[in-house]
C-alpha cells in the first residue's frame, strides 16, 4: 500500500492554475511517486538516466517535442538549462499542468525557476511523511520513540520492504555525500565534511554558534557557512530565525538549527534503537526537532512557506515556535515529558502578556497521550494532528 500524501490536494489545485508544477525536497522523500500518482497520464522521464540526460542537453527542443501532451521530468536539476526551453513551450501552448518537474536540490531548480519560469510554476516542497500521513500504515500504533527514531522517509514505512533504519540511513548518507555534496562543493577532505554533519546533528534544537561549530570541525567560518547553505539547500536541515518584534526586551538574534528528519538525526547521533530514546540525553532536543518538522511539513503541504520563528529574551525565557495564525501570532511550547506540568505554561503566558491582543491561544505539545484545554491553553498530545491548523 502506498501512503496517501496530503500534498496531492495542493497538486490538483496547482494543475488548474499553472502550466508547470515543481516538486522539490530531499532525495527519497517521495517526490517521484507523488508526481506519477498525481499525473498518471503523463509519461515519466528521469534525468538521472545518462542517455536521457545526454539527449536533453544535446537537443532540448527535440527532447521536449517527444512529449506533446507534457511529462513528468524527474531530477531536473541535472539539466537545469532545460528550464529555459520549457518557458517557450508552455508560453506557446498555454496548457495548465502540462509539465511536472522534480528536484532534490534547491540550487539548480530554484535558480532556473526564478530566471526562466517566474509566474508560470506552482511550487511544492515535499518533505518525508508526516505523522498524519503515517496513521493508515502498519506503524500507526507506533510509540513516540519509534516514530522519532524511524523518521518519515517512505522507504522505511513500505510494506514490501523490511529495512532496518540504521542500514537504510547508512546507505542514504553515503549516497548523499557522494552524489549531492560533491556536485555542489569541492570537498577535498570528505571525512571533515562528515564530521561537520555530525557536529550539526549534535546541535539540532540549539542556537547556532557558527564560530564554535567551525572550531570544533577545524574549518574556517566561511567554509562552515557555505556547508550549512548546502545542507539547507538539500533539505537536510533548516535554520529558524528569532522573532524580532520589540517587546521592550533585548532579544536573542541567533537562529536555531533543526534537522528535517529525526530518523536521519538519530542515525547521525548513533542512537541504537527506539528504546534508547526513552532515556537519551538529547531526547528533548530530538522531540523538539520532530515537532518543528511536523509543523513545517504541514505548512509545506498547504503550499505555504515555513515562516516559523522562535522567541527568546536575554533572561532565557523562550517560546519554541512562533508563527502567524491568521491575524494573530501563535506560540507553541514543546515538551518531551509524558506527564503535563503547570510550569510549562509560564513561557507561553509571558509571551501572551507581551504580545497582548495579537496573541492567539497558546499551544503546548508534549510527549503524553491526552489532549485537553487548561487555563486558557491548548495542551496537545504528540499524536494529535492539529499543530499549525
Amino acid at each position: 500500500m502506498t501512503l496517501a500524501r496530503t500534498a496531492a490536494v495542493l497538486l490538483s489545485q496547482m494543475a488548474r492554475g499553472f502550466p508547470v508544477i515543481a516538486i522539490t525536497g530531499p532525495r527519497q522523500s517521495g517526490k517521484s511517486t507523488l508526481a506519477r500518482e498525481a499525473f498518471p497520464h503523463h509519461p515519466y522521464i528521469t534525468l538521472e538516466d545518462p542517455d536521457t540526460r545526454a539527449l536533453a542537453r544535446a537537443d532540448p527542443r527535440r527532447f521536449l517535442a517527444r512529449f506533446p501532451s507534457g511529462a513528468v521530468l524527474d531530477e531536473v536539476q541535472r539539466v537545469p538549462e532545460l528550464l529555459s526551453y520549457l518557458q517557450g513551450r508552455v508560453d506557446a501552448n498555454q496548457r495548465m499542468g502540462e509539465f511536472v518537474i522534480t528536484g532534490s536540490q534547491q540550487f539548480g531548480v530554484m535558480d532556473g525557476i526564478t530566471q526562466s519560469l517566474a509566474g508560470r510554476v506552482g511550487l511544492l516542497q515535499l518533505l518525508p511523511l508526516s505523522n498524519p500521513e503515517l496513521q493508515p500504515s502498519a506503524s500507526a500504533g507506533a510509540s513516540l520513540e519509534d516514530r522519532m527514531w524511524r523518521g518519515g522517509y517512505p522507504a522505511l514505512h513500505a510494506q514490501l520492504r523490511d529495512l532496518a533504519p540504521p542500514v537504510w540511513f547508512a546507505g542514504y548518507v553515503a549516497t548523499y555525500l557522494e552524489r549531492d555534496v560533491r556536485q555542489v562543493l569541492n570537498v577535498a577532505n570528505l571525512a571533515l565534511f562528515q564530521r561537520f554533519v555530525l557536529m550539526c546533528a549534535a546541535r539540532s534544537g540549539q542556537l547556532l554558534n557558527l564560530n564554535s561549530l567551525a572550531a570544533d570541525c577545524g574549518i574556517s567560518q566561511p567554509t562552515a557557512r557555505q556547508w550549512l547553505t548546502v545542507l539547507q539547500a538539500s533539505y537536510v536541515l533548516t535554520l529558524l530565525p528569532p522573532y524580532h518584534r520589540n517587546f521592550g526586551k533585548r532579544l536573542v538574534k541567533t537562529p536555531k538549527l533543526y534537522f528535517l528528519d529525526t530518523g536521519l538525526l538519530c542515525h547521525l547521533l548513533r542512537v541504537p534503537d527506539a528504546l534508547a530514546l526513552q532515556t537519551h540525553a538529547l531526547r528533548g532536543a530530538i522531540f523538539e526537532t520532530w515537532v518543528v518538522t511536523e509543523v513545517i511539513k504541514h505548512r509545506f503541504n498547504l503550499g505555504l512557506a515555513a515562516d516559523l520563528y522562535f522567541w527568546r529574551d536575554n533572561h532565557g525565557t523562550e517560546v519554541d515556535l512562533v508563527f502567524e495564525d491568521g491575524a494573530r501570532m501563535q506560540a507553541v511550547e514543546i515538551k518531551s515529558g509524558t506527564t503535563f506540568a503547570m510550569d510549562w505554561l509560564s513561557a507561553p503566558r509571558r509571551w501572551s502578556a507581551m504580545a497582548g491582543e495579537g496573541a492567539a491561544q497558546p499551544i503546548v505539545v508534549y510527549g503524553g497521550a491526552e489532549s485537553f484545554e487548561l487555563d486558557g491553553a491548548r495542551v496537545m498530545s504528540w499524536r494529535a494532528t492539529g499543530v499549525g491548523e
